[in-house]
């Protein structure tokens, strides 16, 4: 989901665009057009109905009341606000609501989008009297495409000369690209700094000096990942306009795949997407099936055969991602793999610098002290999002608070983030460090591998879980690959010996709760 993309080209035209340039068209195939809108109004309007009983009509008259249906086709649904705000705001705190609600409405549904409607009202009333073909490149969304050009960005326009070239690729297109998320916008820090120095070598080098391929970075969520792929795509392009990008998310390879199946054109996108020099892949950890597994290592096999550059980020290690096939996990561990972790004061400091200047540049009136901001920064220790988010309901609150305090600040932000809290600890966490720090994988500590190399890392992740979690027995054996709770409690107890006579052993379980609680 990206901001500024009011719809994505996938060698048609959104339900809108359909219906203007079916103005000529007889009546009836209009009014079919029109009947295909009704079950997807219907349904718009009992999630309308659920997020009002679920939040409260204050709430919902705030954030949700002047949301409209914009499109909702082949399992992708996009609902339009008027302002840039609202979708940042609904996109960072009710998205997987409204998703998980339109989902029990229609389960076929891949993804739903937040979009800003205004923007696609302004092009058009500017391009309604261009020729079609003009307009149609004027509204096209900013995404990577195979053809190596930011549609929808002046600085991409094609060259008319090379016009047949790009219209005979432009029909694999990427998701949309972000103009946000470039590397003059991404804050550096200690904990991504050697992430970003691989990212802008992959985006600087020329195709016939790969360094690291494939290129893997992974982080937990709002940390920046999607920042840093749509960065290399963007500076990409950007030096070199006639390569050929392709930034996908799993789910919208899944989805291009699935559709390309049903319309029995599976072996045309197979080519077209073998055509390329640069694949960069976001949310690896989505990418199920077993038929599309076999597609995408394929794909992964056949560009890094080519020494074509293949960039992927998920939420965990390549060795963690279970539901991958083997053989793509051995290709993806095959490359360079780095962590992006949380970001510390400084960086997150920086970054909310950065969101007021950006802020101000829109409203000139605004000002937020720095001992405000900094005592967000020192409040706020989760992700880039949590911090994106906090600063939203600061500018919110700004807008009729002008001198609010600090002490008004905690208060304000209390519900989102838990400032001053201490943030808590998940069983993954503490299954991926514990992993980390005996060298074994998270897979073999959830397996039935009885070895003394796995059974201790199993026993300290099993007490330190009961420890410094309210999780249950049961729960924790459930999380353990379905172990019984008498199981757990055995871990636990046996621990708990160990540790009285074991002063090694001991030292190891403070270390691992010292590393376990920076990461949470």
């Amino acid at each position: 989901m990206q901001s500024g993309a009011e719809r994505e080209t996938t060698g048609g035209f959104s339900f809108q665009e359909q219906m203007s340039q079916k103005e000529g068209k007889e009546t009836t195939e209009a009014g079919k057009s029109d009947s295909k809108a009704g079950p997807s109004e219907a349904i718009f309007e009992r999630v309308k109905t659920q997020l009002r009983a679920r939040l409260g009509s204050e709430v919902y008259s705030s954030w949700f009341g002047r949301m409209k249906l914009m499109e909702a086709s082949k399992g992708c649904v996009r609902i339009s606000v008027p302002t840039a705000f609202l979708r940042s705001w609904i996109n960072g705190h009710y998205l997987d609501l409204i998703t998980e609600l339109w989902k029990q409405e229609a389960p076929d549904t891949l993804k739903v989008e937040i979009v800003v409607r205004t923007a696609t009202r302004n092009v058009r009333a500017t391009q309604e009297n261009k020729p079609a073909a003009a307009r149609k490149a004027a509204t096209r969304p900013q995404t990577a495409l195979a053809s190596g050009t930011l549609a929808g960005t002046p600085s991409a326009r094609p060259n008319p000369a090379k016009m047949p070239e790009v219209e005979g690729r432009s029909n694999i297109l990427g998701s949309p690209l972000d103009s946000r998320y470039t590397f003059d916008s991404l804050i550096e820090g200690a904990s991504n700094r050697v992430a970003c120095a691989a990212a802008r070598t992959v985006a600087e080098s020329d195709s016939n000096a790969i360094r690291f391929n494939p290129l893997f970075l992974h982080a937990s969520v709002g940390l920046g990942k999607t920042h840093m792929l749509q960065a290399i795509a963007a500076e990409s392009l950007r030096r070199k306009p006639q390569a050929r990008v392709v930034y996908l998310t799993a789910e919208y390879f899944m989805w291009r795949f699935a559709t390309a199946i049903r319309d029995n054109n599976a072996l045309t996108l197979k080519e077209q997407l073998r055509d390329i020099d640069l694949l960069i892949i976001d949310d690896m950890q989505f990418l199920q099936g077993k038929s599309i597994q076999n597609e995408f290592c394929h794909l992964l096999n056949m560009l890094l055969d080519s020494a074509r550059q293949v960039v992927v980020a998920a939420d965990r290690p390549p060795s963690e991602l279970e539901s991958l096939e083997p053989r793509v996990k051995s290709r993806l561990n095959g490359g360079v793999s780095l962590e992006i972790g949380a970001p510390d004061f400084a960086m997150r400091l920086s970054i909310l610098k950065q969101r007021l200047a950006s802020a101000q540049a829109e409203d000139g009136s605004l000002d937020i002290p720095e001992e405000i901001l900094v005592h967000v920064a020192r409040s706020v220790t989760g992700s880039g999002r949590e911090l994106e988010g906090a600063f939203n309901q600061l500018l919110f609150r700004h807008s009729f608070e002008p001198q609010i305090t600090i002490d008004r600040i905690d208060e304000i932000l209390g519900h989102v983030c838990r400032a001053g809290e201490p943030k808590r600890v998940r069983i993954e966490d503490i299954q991926r460090i514990v992993a980390r720090h005996y060298n074994v994988s998270k897979t073999e500590l959830l397996s039935n591998r009885r070895t003394r190399t796995i059974v201790k890392p199993r026993q300290v992740a099993m007490y330190l879980s009961k420890v410094m979690t309210p999780r249950s027995l049961p729960e924790i054996g459930r999380r353990f690959g379905g172990r019984d709770h008498t199981t757990v409690l055995h871990a636990v107890r046996k621990i708990e010996g160990l540790t009285d006579g074991d002063r090694q052993l001991a030292q190891e379980i403070e270390l691992l709760k010292r590393l376990i609680s920076d990461q949470a």
